[in-house]
């Protein structure tokens, strides 16, 4: 009988715990470690939308990217959106297990398969701890150079679908051939990515004032993807690494369903010009 406590474990040696920055919560979020499982389901949100799923495919356990819980709480009453969450999950037996920032550090985490998905080799991480393989962040390289216009175009095809599509700043014809990428929120690396000497850097929730003072100092092109979507690779790999660790005894299933919280967009044409008509 595979267990809660089992796929637990291939997790944490997957993802040490240890790797999580200090104001993380990682690990188990509720449900029996002594529990059978037979189906579980990867995704990036543990949202409404990702429990009905897991709880339509008769799964026992969710591992998610994002915590449910991040900052301290003193209640989950079922009358809160988080609380309303809990309680379905205990009463559907289905269980919750989060890798956040120790996924992000893990090697391989979340950022090499953000690298694998564009097509870059990887090199090395971004911003490295200690150890110099583990770490936020990763740097590697094209096969050959190319347009930054085209790189960009790469990195809209290599990521689901988002309303609010993918942004790019810098010159359209600069030659990209080394590339750092950071999932998730990435501005407070931008310093690391321009020390690094790279071309590009992919990340995302990129801010104004950063990005325009980056760009001003000479840094990197830069490419800005929706936090969701420059995370879900992930659920891939950690599908994969529950499928070898649990020997094939567990059905694993990564969400398809879109938890990026942005729905429309305007339709109107971007102005190419650098002013704009009233």
């Amino acid at each position: 009988m595979t267990t809660v406590a089992d796929a637990v474990a291939a997790l944490d040696a997957a993802y040490p715990p240890a790797l999580a920055e200090s104001w993380d919560a990682v690990g188990l979020v509720c449900g029996d470690p002594a529990e059978e499982v037979t189906g579980i389901l990867v995704c990036v949100d543990p949202t409404e939308s990702t429990v009905d799923e897991a709880i339509e495919l008769g799964a026992q356990l969710i591992v998610a990217h994002h915590p449910l819980l991040l900052r301290g709480v003193h209640g989950v009453p079922a009358d809160t959106p988080k609380g309303s969450l809990v309680h379905r999950m205990v009463r559907a037996g289905v269980a919750l297990f989060c890798a956040h920032t120790n996924a992000d550090a893990a090697d391989p985490g979340v950022s090499d398969a953000l690298a694998e998905a564009i097509g870059l080799t990887v090199t090395g991480p971004l911003n490295p701890n200690v150890d110099g393989t583990t770490g936020i962040g990763r740097i590697g390289t094209l096969d050959k150079p190319e347009p930054f216009a085209v790189f960009v175009e790469r990195v809209a095809r290599a990521l689901p679908a988002t309303e609010g599509g993918v942004r790019a700043a810098g010159d359209t014809n600069r030659r990209v051939q080394t590339v750092a990428v950071s999932g998730g929120a990435g501005d407070s690396y931008l310093s690391a990515a321009a020390a690094a000497g790279v071309d590009a850097y992919v990340t995302a929730d990129l801010r104004h004032h950063p990005a325009s003072e980056h760009l001003a100092a000479g840094g990197p092109a830069l490419v800005d993807v929706a936090h969701w979507a420059s995370e879900w690779p992930w659920c891939e790999q950690a599908a994969g690494i529950l499928r070898a660790g649990l020997g094939g005894t567990v059905s694993v299933t990564v969400s398809t369903i879109r938890t990026d919280p942005w729905t429309a967009q305007s339709a109107g044409a971007p102005t190419r010009t650098g002013r704009f008509t009233g």
